[in-house]
């Protein structure tokens, strides 16, 4: 591979819980012995991944590799969208649930080096575009966006400190507990493409991956990430007991016959609420319904690594080598949050 490959490192040094400086180190320096000129960029404030990553567009930069949670793939791939540079996600968060769907390592306290493993089955995998969901408010998803008692819990949850990551999901679901427990269900209105559903809600989330929560959810486990739909769940119900039954059934992986989980599939959603409520996209907080959402097809282009699963994508990829050599990278369509 030739030296004159460009890319970015962008990593947050608040994700998760553990200090790995050293191993982003040492995985910068995995890429540099393969011909690639890293640049470290550390992340400072919200946001911040976003435009780094847009710098790394305008800078020519064929690769840019995104080291953090969901929240930090988030803001780094919404610089990236509408252009040709490839992001690699290095998991390195408290959940990493996209980095999971890929068939990615955990970040693992008794291997201080997980992510050269990781990097190591990226650079043997393979580059597609994947879809993404445009939003009527400026905002852009690639996993999922998600109204009721997920934003409830984003809103009361986030920003969690070191030391309360430092328990993992234990912590997580420790202070969503009481979002989770207050929570009521509403009239919602929900159109996905020309079939519109009307009931009391306690949940609608739009999903474009498979896994969900923080990965205690397989919530769409045979949804591919370049098919052109969305799936849309839509959990009914008013009061938290409800939402607790249909956590357990989507947690067994029979929430797909349950009578009161409607699943729908389409390109375009539009989610109205009889309060206006809060919305999260990829677990970042936004506001308010209602929200409109576009899919926009092969929007991104995503760094797959060897051993993914083989239903993930429809179309077939190409190696990294090939990406960049017959891509030149040109700015990003948006580059928002």
């Amino acid at each position: 591979m030739s030296a004159t490959w460009q890319a970015t490192l962008i990593y947050n040094p608040y994700a998760g819980f553990d200090d790995w400086q050293q191993n982003i180190n040492a995985t910068a320096a995995f890429w540099r012995a393969r011909g690639w000129d890293i640049t470290l960029r550390q992340t400072d404030h919200p946001r911040h991944a976003t435009v780094l990553a847009v710098e790394a567009v305008r800078a020519g930069h064929q690769l840019v590799l995104a080291a953090g949670g969901d929240g930090t793939l988030h803001e780094v791939a919404n610089g990236l969208l509408g252009s040709q540079t490839v992001l690699a996600v290095l998991p390195a968060g408290t959940t990493n649930c996209f980095a999971r769907d890929l068939g990615l390592p955990a970040p693992n306290g008794a291997n201080p080096y997980w992510l050269l493993e990781a990097s190591e089955r990226l650079m043997a995998g393979s580059v597609h575009t994947m879809d993404v969901g445009e939003c009527s408010n400026g905002g852009s998803f690639i996993l999922w966006a998600a109204v009721g008692v997920d934003s409830r819990i984003v809103e009361g949850v986030e920003p969690r400190s070191r030391l309360l990551k430092r328990f993992g999901m234990a912590g997580y679901i420790a202070k969503a507990t009481l979002p989770f427990l207050l929570h009521q269900g509403e009239k919602m209105r929900v159109s996905v493409d020309d079939e519109v559903v009307e009931e009391e809600m306690l949940a609608v989330v739009v999903s474009n991956s498979r896994l969900y929560a923080g990965g205690l959810f397989n919530l769409s486990p045979e949804s591919v990430l370049d098919d052109g739909r969305f799936d849309v769940w839509m959990l009914c119900g008013r009061y938290s007991p409800q939402m607790l039954a249909h956590s357990l059934f989507i947690m067994a992986g029979r929430h797909g016959d349950r009578e009161n989980i409607i699943k729908r599939s389409g390109s375009r959603v539009l989610i109205e609420t009889s309060t206006a409520q809060p919305f999260h996209l990829d677990g970042e907080l936004n506001r308010f319904t209602p929200i409109e959402i576009a899919l926009e097809p092969g929007f991104l282009r995503i760094l797959a690594p060897q051993g993914a699963p083989a239903d993930l994508f429809v179309n077939g990829g190409c190696s990294l080598t090939t990406s960049v050599t017959t891509s030149r990278p040109a700015p990003a369509a948006t580059g928002s949050a």
